[in-house]
């Protein structure tokens, strides 16, 4: 049997510069043992003693400054590097340490060479891997290959130093009598380029003009005009397309991409006008689920990801081609101080089209909710969206997880100038909105507004026990009073569980929450109720308020399903 992602590794090694293997023998290590013998791009050398050999490798490694690869069995085997790895470290000599494993459920159960091998090596390698013990589903491949390629990146960049990637493997370790051995074909590897000299920082900026379908993504970011500055110049120059969430507070451009987790229908798909020949992604995470699943579809592109290191590097769209690093900022400062000037006319007109494309939908859904949102209806969307419309420019909003910050990214802060976006994104758990904002309100002079659904608000009441005064703090309840989220999720929401074990239904209020803790409290179970309140709600105040919004989750939810299926037709 050939596993394939098991197989490529040697490929990719070879790729990316690693011209020497040394391989000491074993059963449980032949799938890589066989990768690594037929590569005829890598020199192997055989030691059947695990502590010479790593120790071997530290001399050709160190004397070729290239990296060298290790391969031996489970066991007993993968500590016998520990002396060279230790050495290796503190001389900074690039090792790339394969040891084979055992299935992780086999450690501590008698079973020979079995040890527990994951982080064996502790603080003595720059850092340490651990591959899937199953290579059966379609996203383990990607799986190795974004390992493989961020530890040989982290070993070779400065200082260099040992990294130990763990490969449990299962039986058959070795070939079937007639199984054909290739490599595949257009391995992915992911450059890491440090760009922050004129000459590389032309070279991409270059670069650019070889596409005509040019799109950046951005993640999680705190507010930094300067950025928001350095975009639209570039924007303007390259007619490239700005896909934004709410969350990299980058709407504030003035051609930016705000809807896209409405009108991006992955089962109806997009046209191939849509789909970008280069994507620039830099940031954390997005929260738009079809965007991620759109590019993750269309993996043949060009992906640059800018970051200032090239450890740690998140892949989430499954397609990083280069890591250039350089901040987000010094990158599109540079690009756009470029005039761009051998772009012709025609492929100017490209480039237009392509963002063209994109926005032509993305005005038409923006001015559907406008008209939407302006309608005297009463649901947990048409509230957040005129909340947002009354929120003073030049604010603070902290969006709690499930249901608040989804509702918020539907609807985008076009024509909201200067308003600066937070949301526990990191993990995306419930717990600690409350807290996060009320701590920011605490040594901020803005206005703060927190949007919180009723099961975040309740988790974290505590954030308003303590003797410390915020003001500024303005929080709206969304209380359908259980986690709607679970009525949205194609999974639990046909579940018999669902109401009792999903959902879960709770009868609290804000009302004794704003009692305890000083909080000016309104409530509103209608449109015009809320209109009513939120003309007065986020004027100043010597004590913080509270706004509950009584609604109906199942209606709410009715309410967005219509609105999607009306921009999808």
């Amino acid at each position: 049997m050939i596993i394939q992602a098991i197989h490529d590794i040697s490929e990719l090694c070879a790729k990316k510069g690693v011209q020497h293997a040394i391989l000491s023998p074993g059963s449980r290590c032949a799938p890589l043992t066989i990768s690594f013998a037929r590569n005829e791009l890598i020199k192997k050398y055989t030691f059947s003693d695990e502590r010479s050999a790593a120790f071997q490798a530290i001399g050709i490694s160190g004397y070729l400054q290239k990296p060298v690869a290790l391969v031996c069995t489970s066991g007993s085997a993968a500590y016998n590097y520990a002396p060279a790895v230790a050495e290796a470290f503190y001389q900074q000599v690039s090792l790339i340490i394969f040891t084979a494993d055992r299935p992780s459920e086999w450690v501590d159960q008698l079973d020979g060479q079995t040890i527990k091998q994951t982080g064996i090596y502790g603080g003595h390698v720059k850092g340490s891997y651990q591959l899937p013990d199953s290579y059966h589903h379609e996203d383990a491949y990607w799986h190795v290959n974004r390992i493989v390629n961020e530890a040989i990146n982290l070993a070779e960049s400065y200082p260099k130093g040992p990294v130990h990637i763990n490969v449990p493997l299962r039986e058959p370790f070795y070939p079937a009598q007639g199984d054909k051995f290739s490599f595949s074909e257009n391995i992915r590897i992911i450059k890491p380029y440090n760009a922050n000299s004129n000459v590389q920082l032309a070279y991409y900026t270059k670069k650019i003009n070889e596409y005509d379908k040019v799109m950046v993504v951005p993640g999680q970011l705190p507010y930094n005009k300067d950025l928001i500055n350095a975009i639209n110049l570039f924007q303007e120059k390259t007619k490239c397309t700005v896909v934004s969430d709410i969350i990299s507070n980058l709407q504030e451009l003035e051609n930016c991409i705000r809807h896209q987790d409405l009108f991006i229908n992955n089962k109806k798909g997009l046209p191939e006008s849509f789909k970008p020949e280069l994507l620039i992604t830099f940031g954390n995470s997005i929260i738009s689920k079809n965007l991620k699943i759109f590019l993750r579809n269309n993996q043949s592109i060009t992906h640059w990801h800018l970051q200032t290191n090239a450890d740690k590097v998140a892949d989430t769209f499954k397609s990083i081609t280069e890591i250039i690093q350089i901040t987000p900022l010094t990158f599109f400062s540079h690009a756009s101080l470029n005039s761009f000037a051998d772009i012709n006319d025609f492929s100017l007109q490209k480039k237009s089209n392509f963002y063209h494309s994109w926005s032509l939908v993305d005005d038409k859904v923006s001015n559907f909710l406008k008209k939407e949102i302006a309608k005297d209806f009463f649901s947990e969307l048409h509230a957040i969206g005129k909340a947002i419309d009354k929120m003073p420019n030049h604010s603070i909003l902290h969006l709690a997880n499930s249901m608040s910050v989804r509702y918020a990214n539907y609807l985008g802060l076009k024509g909201k100038p200067g308003i600066s976006v937070f949301s526990n994104r990191g993990t995306s758990g419930i717990d600690g909105s409350n807290s996060t904002a009320y701590g920011n309100a605490l040594v901020s002079k803005e206005l703060v507004t927190l949007i919180t659904g009723d099961l975040a608000f309740f988790y974290d009441r505590n954030a308003f026990w303590n003797n410390h005064k915020a003001s500024n703090l303005r929080v709206i309840l969304i209380n359908n009073h259980g986690g709607g989220i679970f009525r949205m999720i194609e999974g639990p929401s046909f579940l018999d569980e669902l109401e009792e074990f999903f959902v879960t239904d709770q009868k609290l209020n804000g009302a004794h929450v704003a009692a305890e803790f000083g909080f000016q409290y309104s409530l509103v179970n209608n449109a015009i109720e809320l209109n009513k309140n939120l003309n007065i709600f986020f004027q100043k105040s010597s004590t913080p308020k509270l706004l509950e919004i009584n609604t109906d989750s199942r209606k709410s939810l009715d309410v967005v399903k219509q609105i999607k299926t009306m921009i999808n037709d």
